[in-house]
């Protein structure tokens, strides 16, 4: 063994309460920055992914970003809807290949409830062009069928045969429930890491009919419409809140969506889901890039923390060092003592905060997929983390270089010397 890094080893043993404290503060910023990265990268992971395979989403002229929000994420509500005639000639257009229409308003128990047609299950995409699949049971097909998806099931206890009531708006607070026209639950989602799985699934009929006796947002004075009487009336959808578009052929994309912006019906415009992920990023990721900072910051901390500790030390071992200088140490042989034991404690706090980051990710991940829906997975460092690994022991080493350049100044006769 290098007898220079035992000697390192061995003195930094001795301080081993002292430098302790500074490996922890070491690991903890080595787990708060690849936590940070490891969640922001799985968060646009899941952000991204939450619908693919759509060339276009098409619904009422508003922003681009509020389109996405509440036809993708079920965040916040259309400005206004969508004819039915609309969809009909979107779906006669000779560039489109299929349409599928949202209808969205209503909500379950603080879930979102999406209205859509059975072509929903199998031309939806999320990931990398991945379809859905189901849990266990069916995709509806009766007029009060629902399927939904994996949280909703887990987190309501739900399985194939529940009985559910929807409510009219979105909320916890289920006031105006519609309990006169229940829904039998048919299927359930596989989990998929988007909104999909926070998401209960009913016909656009089905829309129809439990709106059939209400008016504006209310129910009817002194009308009611059973459930066994909703078949009699026609349930075509008057209008929905967006519609999924898939494209023959992908390179007529600004055609289409040009014919879209123009149609003299009503106002209406298509934004390409890619392009708007990316513009919404652009606004999340302020945030993720201050907790980045954040981390970084701690880091540094933690780092100086390294530098002041080795420094105080030194009042202590000036006989030390005065002694190696005295057989002959050299400039080199001083800092590279110091540079390497700040680099022991350095690797040892990063291996530490590693460790941490694993545990952390492997117990918090469960939590955070229930409430937030993100799925963090545990896996070899991205490109990222090994440079902000590598940032942090090349750090650590730099760091340790200063007390090296600092103890090498201190006169031999001032560490041979006795103090009085």
């Amino acid at each position: 063994m290098n007898p220079l890094f035992t000697i390192a080893w061995r003195s930094a043993w001795n301080r081993r309460f002292t430098l302790s404290l500074t490996v922890l503060s070491i690991a903890l910023s080595t787990f708060l920055l690849l936590g940070v990265e490891r969640i922001r990268s799985q968060l646009r992971d899941n952000f991204s992914s939450s619908v693919s395979g759509t060339d276009l989403i098409v619904g009422a002229r508003t922003g681009s970003t509020q389109l996405l929000l509440y036809s993708v994420f079920r965040i916040g509500s259309a400005t206004n809807n969508i004819g039915w005639k609309s969809v009909q000639a979107l779906e006669a257009n000779p560039g489109v290949a299929w349409v599928v229409p949202l209808s969205l308003g209503d909500s379950h128990r603080g879930f979102s409830v999406l209205a859509t047609t059975p072509a929903y299950f199998t031309r939806f995409r999320y990931g990398d062009r991945q379809s859905l699949a189901l849990r266990e049971g069916q995709p509806f097909s009766a007029l009060f069928d629902a399927v939904v998806g994996a949280e909703v099931a887990d987190r309501l206890g739900y399985h194939v045969g529940q009985k559910i009531t929807l409510a009219h708006g979105s909320g916890e607070l289920n006031v105006a429930e519609h309990a006169d026209k229940p829904f039998t639950v048919v299927g359930v989602l596989a989990r998929t890491g988007t909104p999909v799985d926070r998401t209960v699934h009913i016909g656009l009929d089905a829309m129809e009919a439990i709106h059939l006796d209400w008016f504006s947002g209310a129910p009817l004075p002194g009308v009611h419409i059973p459930a066994e009487q909703v078949r009699k009336f026609d349930l075509t959808p008057k209008n929905v809140t967006a519609a999924l578009v898939g494209l023959k052929n992908r390179a007529a994309v600004f055609r289409v969506q040009r014919w879209v912006s123009t149609y003299p019906d009503e106002a209406l415009m298509a934004i390409l889901p890619g392009v708007a992920l990316d513009e919404l990023w652009s606004v999340v990721g302020v945030g993720e890039n201050a907790l980045l900072a954040m981390s970084a910051l701690v880091a540094l901390v933690s780092l100086a923390g390294l530098v002041s500790v080795v420094m105080a030390g030194l009042n202590e071992r000036r006989r030390e060092l005065a002694v190696l200088r005295a057989v002959g140490a050299s400039l080199r042989h001083v800092i590279a003592l110091l540079a390497m034991e700040g680099a022991m404690v350095t690797l040892i706090g990063v291996a530490i905060g590693i460790l941490f980051a694993v545990l952390g990710i492997a117990f918090l991940s469960p939590w955070l997929q229930a409430q937030f829906g993100l799925a963090l997975t545990l896996g070899l460092p991205t490109l990222n983390e090994w440079l902000l690994l590598a940032s942090l022991l090349a750090g650590g080493f730099v760091a340790s270089l200063l007390p090296g350049l600092r103890a090498y100044r201190l006169s031999l006769t001032d560490g041979l010397s006795p103090r009085i």
